[in-house]
């Protein structure tokens, strides 16, 4: 263990600020997520009747943001991240991963004797594997305060460098804690795609899942989708335990826009049900700037992260081979998933909700037998996966929606990340967003 010299005269200088800063923010945050889990929506709403079927499911809140705010407490108490030098702490966070890694394919190697009927007696079985899962666990646990502090103290330097700064620190300062996620339930109408509900449920098994999405379809004549998150923009922003440190550091980064954005109109008309574009803008804002945040991130502490620059083509590139016509031609999900929405929203304008709903079956079928396994695809999948429009010009779950476009046409014509946090923080509708790159591209 390293232990600060005890002469060291900023220590406490640079602690109690920080800390108390940090602990406002937490502790108002705190306070609304109680509020929010006791308001009672009006009798007959959608989110009432969806969460009585699911009311032995539902996410704690509180019990999770009172376990964080301890965890990051703790951290900020005892926490030695800042007195190591910059080289160590990267390599500190490479270690961890590289041990989470071998915890995660314990854990696999665990599930799959579970799950084979060959094994008879899986407890016995797996008795070694399960000591030695726990023996890592608990090492990981007693790192993972730091490799979280370490990881946002990073990503906080490259936003203060993008003007994001106050006096040097970011506001609201940069905060997550990497945990087992919850479940989201999406709920979408039939005969159009948006998301017109969502609920945030205990992590459930695929018969619990689906038994749960039959249930609220039944009910309510919609479509209803439990999906897998990978984070959350409570405070400290829910970061899923995964084994990838870059995409670690570009949820994180995501998660922190949704933060930034909170107070502002993209953020405060998230759950504006009336207009689902808000949610779509935001998260591709969340999106497209978590990429490219992470990115810096890499360029400076973790290079071996950084993808490879694309290659010039020659001046005189040689012939390309014709393709081989027995070869099987090659299966992308991302365009075939395009066509599929694209059809899905053709017929949906039509008024073919019946005919929509079993070329989707036809579709999840299709994308199962190229390897592609779907449990569902629905309105609600669309409604769902379709926010996250940061991608290129094939958009997949997104068809041919123009947000994504446009957000990334806004993003080009502007300079920083706090340039174009301050124009989007203010956009809430399609109608002004696409004026916006309009008259940007227009501009130029």
């Amino acid at each position: 263990m390293l232990i600060p010299p005890p002469s060291s005269p900023s220590r406490w200088q640079r602690f109690w600020p920080g800390l108390l800063k940090r602990l406002r923010v937490l502790l108002l945050c705190a306070a609304m997520l109680v509020v929010l889990q006791f308001s009672v929506p009006p009798p007959g709403d959608l989110y009432s009747g969806a969460g009585a079927l699911a009311r032995d499911s539902l996410f704690d809140y509180v019990a999770w943001e009172v376990n964080a705010l301890a965890s990051k407490l703790f951290a900020s108490l005892f926490g030695v991240q800042a007195y190591l030098p910059e080289a160590t702490r990267s390599d500190l966070v490479r270690a961890y991963f590289a041990d989470l890694a071998q915890v995660l394919a314990l854990e696999a190697r665990i599930a799959d004797a579970y799950s084979d009927p060959a094994v008879t007696d899986p407890d016995a079985a797996t008795a070694a594997l399960r000591a030695e899962r726990d023996r890592r666990r608990v090492g990981l646990a007693g790192r993972q305060g730091t490799i979280e502090a370490i990881l946002e103290e990073q990503i906080s330097a490259i936003l203060v460098e993008q003007g994001l700064g106050v006096l040097g620190q970011v506001l609201p300062p940069v905060a997550a804690h990497i945990t087992p996620l919850p479940d989201v339930l999406i709920i979408s109408p039939r005969d159009e795609i948006r998301v017109t509900a969502s609920l945030t449920l205990d992590a459930l098994s695929v018969d619990r899942r689906t038994s749960l999405e039959d249930a609220v379809d039944a009910r309510f004549d919609v479509s209803a989708l439990v999906a897998d998150i990978g984070g959350m923009a409570l405070y400290p922003a829910m970061v899923a335990e995964y084994d990838h440190l870059a995409w670690t550091i570009e949820t994180i980064a995501h998660e922190w826009v949704h933060h930034a954005l909170a107070i502002h109109p993209l953020g405060l008309n998230y759950f504006d049900g009336g207009n689902p574009d808000t949610r779509i803008i935001n998260e591709t804002t969340a999106e497209l700037l978590g990429q490219e945040i992470a990115l810096a991130v890499y360029r400076r502490y973790y290079p071996e992260l950084v993808p490879p620059e694309p290659v010039e083509p020659a001046a005189d590139p040689a012939p390309t081979p014709p393709p081989d016509p027995a070869a099987p031609p090659v299966f992308d999900f991302a365009s075939e998933m395009n066509e599929t929405r694209v059809t899905v929203d053709g017929l949906l304008a039509e008024g073919k909700v019946t005919e929509a709903e079993a070329y989707m079956q036809a579709r999840r079928e299709f994308f199962h037998a190229n390897g592609y396994p779907l449990r569902k695809l629905n309105q609600a999948y669309f409604a769902f996966y379709g926010g996250y429009q940061a991608g290129g010009a094939d958009q997949g779950a997104a068809g041919e929606d123009p947000i994504g476009p446009a957000v990334r046409a806004v993003r080009d014509h502007t300079g920083t990340v706090a340039d174009f946090l301050a124009v989007m923080r203010g956009i809430t509708t399609r109608e002004a967003l696409l004026a916006l790159a309009e008259k940007m591209v227009a501009t130029e």
